[in-house]
């Protein structure tokens, strides 16, 4: 009786209590795939999944990455998903007989599976630099695009379109951070990882009289330099005359003096000079 009362206590605790949160952070760099347990949660396993585009299975049947299933590590070698081609991953924490909700995985760079995503900002608009140039599109050409998914920081990206290339959203507010992941769609079928979430600050715009003094200064240079250097080549005789000072030269300034002219005297009263009579050689005051 009172092992019955027992296992039935801990049915109740096991019901009561809530599952896990799902990890976090989960990122694949390469084929090493990495995640951490939400705050506060302990003694966890992991089981990581996957799912194959090129598998004919529904897109909710996932399968067990058998080297990491129930594992209390933080990290899994994928490597062996390679053999399905573009797969998706997935973690999700147990806790006893409590599972969490599957934690995403995104890719930290871009690959054959995943687009590779540059974000640049300007005054009121983001735009996301993509290529088709990759090899999805060489195999499925016009099939094969992208879904971007953008939004401000801090708000899930729920807020899509499809794009081939790269793609720019105007009418953005300045100051605040928007943020973009991309993943390839095949067949309207999402494949692959899609890439992890990227953020960009909107400038400010720039005053109206910074802009005025700026293309002042543009226009002075514009014109002040090539006048300059114009004067400076070809005028440069002219120059020269103008900046001579007003004085003339005397006509007889360069003539021989004359009986009665006024000469320049110099005294050597004040010095004291001795008069040296002769000179001896070296040798001979030896």
């Amino acid at each position: 009786m009172l092992w019955l009362f027992l296992h039935l206590h801990v049915l109740t605790v096991l019901c009561d209590a809530p599952p896990p949160s799902q990890p976090q952070s989960v990122l694949a760099d390469r084929w090493h795939l990495t995640w951490r347990p939400a705050p506060g949660e302990e003694d966890l396993n992991f089981t990581v999944y996957y799912h194959s585009f090129k598998r004919p299975t529904d897109e909710d049947e996932w399968e067990v990455v058998p080297a990491c299933n129930h594992t209390p590590s933080l990290w899994c070698d994928v490597g062996f998903t390679r053999e399905h081609g573009c797969v998706k991953l997935r973690v999700q924490a147990q806790r006893q007989e409590l599972t969490s909700k599957p934690g995403q995985a995104c890719s930290v760079h871009g690959d054959s599976c995943t687009p590779a995503v540059r974000l640049s900002a300007r005054p009121g608009s983001l735009t996301v630099h993509l290529t088709n140039d990759h090899s999805l599109f060489q195999e499925y050409a016009a099939h094969a695009t992208h879904r971007i998914y953008f939004g401000q920081e801090g708000v899930p990206l729920q807020d899509h379109i499809s794009s081939a290339s790269s793609w720019t959203v105007d009418g953005l507010e300045d100051g605040r951070r928007y943020c973009a992941r991309v993943e390839y769609i095949i067949f309207n079928k999402s494949v692959g990882l899609p890439s992890c979430v990227q953020c960009e600050l909107i400038p400010e715009r720039a005053s109206t009289h910074a802009v005025v003094v700026a293309a002042v200064v543009v226009v002075l240079l514009v014109l002040v330099v090539p006048v300059t250097a114009y004067v400076l080549i070809f005028h440069r005789g002219h120059m020269k005359h103008c900046l001579k000072p007003p004085y003339q030269i005397p006509e007889d300034f360069l003539q021989p003096l004359q009986p009665g002219d006024p000469q320049l005297v110099f005294s050597l009263s004040e010095e004291h000079c001795t008069v040296v009579s002769f000179l001896l050689p070296a040798e001979e005051t030896a």
